[in-house]
């Protein structure tokens, strides 16, 4: 560690292949937040989940990674991070191959929801050791940076890789591809990372990871039980249960000597700022990203290779801007950047509110190669002006929240804007007369539902089945997009009022006071 006027050692080639192997599980934890997209009709196919279960399948491992960030960073601190990291690695690995051949939807959801506590316990460990490893200001931006990237490129890669995999193999493979990576990096750490661990860390607040996890949880339940006809009482209790004992957590951070959460941080204007934006970006690109896959297979008919492939001109556009953002950012100022990004975005949105169930392909991919690439300023620079707002002491617990925003963001998105697309269907679709009982109840209850009907009854009843059930799906998607895009104006607005102050990225050191921020001018 530097004293004084001595400068902090820089990293050497150990650090540099420890940056690989901390990129690696970053990547791919991130790339299994979307990765399930593209196989949710074979998953359908194979489990007969309900809409609802789909939805949790799709979206309990992004909840549970988000509510355990912090408890697991703080752990981390304490038993040490390289030992988190491999011990999360070795349990994502063990429980992707039980998850691979589980037959049962609950039991599916269950292991999504271990899946996403192991992430937890990896995550702050990556980017814990970055700090540690990292002391020279430039070096730690560019690993930061690298860090980030591959979280960029791994939501961008769950959709394509999953379209390879269906093709050649079956849905399981989606889960069994995380095991020789989450393998080779619990068996590398050892070996290629230092260990670290906090002599200060307080003691885990086991009460605050309690009230965290009981605060989200009712919270989203009752999200989705909106979406259905017979239990909006049922859904507003959920949620202001949510709420309460959401505010209850707030309390007791404030209360408490050593926080499991330092909710103070959100009274610098640039870490709320910026969390708010990347949950609101977040939040508009999940939802819509989930309907965009359905669409292209359900409605459009493609292949999972056919999918894969469509969603690959948006991506390298995503690659493209990934790599110039950081290099506009020294020279205008992030904010303006983010609400830039945004703006665009509400009009790729807006695009996809005019797509159509015939002949609505072009327009859709039109839509998403406008929009996707757009989302990244928030996603490069948020992270960064979290982090380098506040204190050196706190950057922790800076980063912490600023994961915990990207994977609350898109669980919220698949769990709101999905079950208000849920509930656009089910109002619309108009069946034909003739279908048996429990043959109308799965038509109603999701496109995959109506899909693997209509494969099964006669022809005369299939061709209506079909016809409806794309129609309502696809009202469902355009519902959804326009609320996307309400969702993304803001968080522009968001963008360019409160991080208006933030210098572009080649100034002086960012950290400071409220009060310090306050004077800069725009």
């Amino acid at each position: 560690m530097a004293t004084g006027n001595q400068a902090p050692a820089r990293a050497g080639r150990r650090e540099w292949v420890g940056l690989g192997l901390l990129v690696l599980p970053s990547l791919l934890l991130f790339m299994m937040l979307t990765i399930l997209f593209l196989a949710i009709p074979h998953i359908a196919a194979d489990l007969h989940p309900d809409g609802t279960q789909m939805l949790w399948i799709v979206d309990i491992y992004g909840f549970l990674m988000a509510g355990f960030l912090v408890a697991m960073g703080t752990l981390g601190d304490r038993v040490g991070r390289r030992r988190l990291l491999a011990v999360g690695s070795a349990v994502f690995a063990v429980v992707s191959v039980v998850a691979a051949y589980t037959t049962d939807p609950s039991m599916m959801i269950f292991w999504r929801a271990v899946l996403g506590v192991a992430a937890a316990a990896v995550m702050p460990a990556t980017l814990g050791l970055i700090f540690s490893m990292f002391l020279d200001a430039k070096q730690r931006g560019v690993a930061i940076g690298a860090w980030a990237a591959g979280i960029s490129v791994g939501v961008a890669l769950g959709p394509l890789l999953s379209g390879l995999l269906l093709e050649v193999f079956s849905w399981r493979a989606t889960f069994l591809v995380a095991v020789p990576v989450m393998a080779l990096v619990a068996v590398a750490a050892p070996f290629v990372l230092p260990e670290h661990k906090d002599a200060g860390a307080g003691r885990l607040d086991v009460v605050s990871v309690v009230l965290l996890l009981v605060a989200l949880l009712p919270l989203i339940y009752g999200v989705k039980a909106l979406a259905k006809d017979d239990s909006l009482v049922e859904a507003l209790v959920a949620i202001v249960v949510g709420v309460g004992v959401g505010v209850w957590f707030v309390l007791r951070q404030l209360r408490i000597d050593v926080p499991l959460l330092d909710v103070r941080l959100f009274a610098n204007r640039t870490v709320s700022g910026a969390l708010a934006v990347y949950v609101l970006a977040a939040l508009a690109m999940g939802g819509m990203y989930l309907m965009f896959t359905q669409y292209l297979q359900l409605v459009a008919e493609l292949s999972p290779l056919q999918t894969g492939l469509a969603i690959l001109p948006a991506a390298l556009v995503l690659v493209g801007v990934s790599m110039t953002t950081p290099i506009l950012a020294r020279r205008v100022r992030p904010g303006f950047i983010i609400a830039g990004g945004l703006a665009v975005q509400v009009v790729g949105y807006l695009m996809l509110t005019q797509v159509e169930s015939t002949a609505g392909l072009p327009l859709l991919i039109a839509g998403f190669i406008v929009l996707y690439p757009a989302v990244n300023p928030a996603m490069a620079l948020t992270t960064g002006l979290v982090v380098g707002s506040v204190p050196p002491e706190k950057a922790g617990a800076a980063s912490g929240l600023s994961t915990t925003a990207n994977d609350l963001g898109l669980s919220l998105g698949v769990a709101l804007i999905g079950s208000i697309g849920v509930a656009v269907y089910r109002g619309g679709v108009v069946l034909p007369d003739g279908l048996g009982a429990e043959d109308a109840a799965a038509a109603r209850d999701s496109l995959d539902g109506a899909v693997a009907v209509a494969g099964r009854v006669s022809g005369e009843l299939g061709g209506p089945v079909l016809e409806t059930a794309r129609a309502a799906f696809t009202s469902g998607l355009n519902t959804g997009a326009l609320i996307a895009a309400v969702v993304a104006a803001v968080g522009a607005v968001v963008a360019a009022t409160r991080l208006r102050h933030v210098p572009p990225t080649g100034g002086a050191q960012q950290w400071a006071s409220d009060d310090e921020s306050a004077e800069a001018k725009s």
